[in-house]
């Protein structure tokens, strides 16, 4: 399944992270000297040691909200520095060496493990991913009903206006303005854009052969369609033009539902509309736990089930296992306390969020893939 899921994609995603490495490793290298003067003049496991992050937008109110802040009472002699750049950048900076810790919202994928055969990807904890919207006249409480197929249908122009038959056939008795769509899409190397338009390949046959699915994908021309950086991109972007539609990791869930906008309930596989409400994400994870590999490179989109929501994913740390033996110690001393029910998955730091913790299971495959840094 998961040579299928990337056959599509595999070479225009490396081509992109290898583009994002070119263009962000500059502003990183500071941080990575200082990282590696710290650990090779370590003589003690104390030495002070700062462990560099970068990538996930998504992930990022985790780090920097939640994670950083709280570790600092636990190693108090690592310090932790987080970036949102984007998953494609996290991805290439942690292959080229500039980070410890490469965030993403998506796996590598199996030529980019044949090309850099030491790094694992590590799930830290589960999250989820809204399609969002401003349409000037909907109630917070007003959930439209959208499937995979109108919404490829959307991002590729062929559903221009909101009062469409496709869109107000799924929403009987909801008034809707006959307005011009905007589309909103990730303009960098995105793992919100590699989870979206996965979506819409798994659903909509039209899409997988036209455009596919990826970090980057060369987006339909649409009139007026917008592209913009980070997920904070995205949300200002709505906010900010009438009628526009976008998607929006749900990490940023609460910041966007302050500017007005509303989310939409989506058609799972199993034909129910179903909100990205915690028991709906945990309904779909559970559905996919038994199917993790040991590497743990898995697709959870659209997992069957009544209540399951149809877009979820593992939030990735991308390490490499070749570390300098203190650096390793820190990584692998963080990164199990990341995972840790009672540690950084406790749910006064996923909460705030929207993240779920780490089934049992996929802790212990974690657990594994961490022990594997240094090794």
């Amino acid at each position: 399944m998961l040579k299928s899921r990337w056959a599509g994609a595999a070479l225009a995603l490396s081509a992109v992270i290898a583009t994002a490495g070119c263009g962000a490793a500059t502003n990183n290298t500071a941080n990575a000297g200082n990282a590696v003067q710290n650990t090779a003049g370590a003589t003690t496991a104390t030495a002070p040691i700062t462990i560099n992050e970068t990538g996930s937008s998504l992930l990022y109110p985790l780090f920097n909200g939640q994670w950083i802040e709280a570790y600092k009472s636990v190693d108090p002699n690592v310090s932790i520095t987080a970036a949102s750049t984007g998953s494609g950048t996290g991805i290439a900076q942690a292959i080229a060496g500039t980070v410890q810790i490469g965030a993403s919202d998506a796996y590598l994928s199996d030529a980019q493990m044949q090309q850099n055969p030491s790094m694992v990807n590590i799930p830290l904890a589960i999250s989820a991913q809204q399609v969002m919207y401003n349409v000037p006249g909907l109630t917070g409480d007003q959930h439209l009903k959208l499937s995979g197929d109108v919404l490829a249908k959307i991002f590729s122009g062929k559903i221009k206006v909101w009062d469409d038959a496709a869109i107000t056939s799924l929403n009987p008795g909801v008034k809707l303005p006959h307005q011009p769509i905007i589309p909103v899409h990730r303009s960098d190397s995105s793992g919100d854009t590699f989870l979206f338009t996965q979506f819409l390949s798994d659903t909509s046959a039209d899409w997988k052969n036209a455009v596919g699915f990826g970090t980057s994908v060369s987006w339909p021309a649409v009139a007026g369609a917008i592209g913009v950086k980070g997920n904070d991109g995205v949300v200002q972007a709505l906010a900010s033009n009438k009628y526009s539609i976008g998607y929006v990791g749900i990490s940023w869930l609460d910041k966007a539902t302050q500017q007005g906008l509303g989310y939409a309930a989506l058609k799972n596989k199993d034909g129910n509309f179903v909100l990205p409400a915690k028991e709906n994400i945990q309904a779909a994870a559970q559905a996919g736990v038994s199917n993790v590999p040991d590497d743990e490179r898995i697709s959870l989109i659209d997992e069957p089930g009544a209540n399951s929501y149809p877009i979820i994913n593992f939030e990735y740390a991308i390490v490499n296992t070749k570390q300098p033996a203190d650096m390793a110690a820190a990584l692998k001393k963080f990164l199990n306390w990341a995972i840790d029910p009672n540690g950084g998955n406790k749910d006064q730091y996923l909460s705030p969020v929207h993240f779920l913790p780490l089934p049992a299971e996929i802790e212990s495959k974690s657990q594994a893939q961490i022990n594997k840094i240094g090794g």
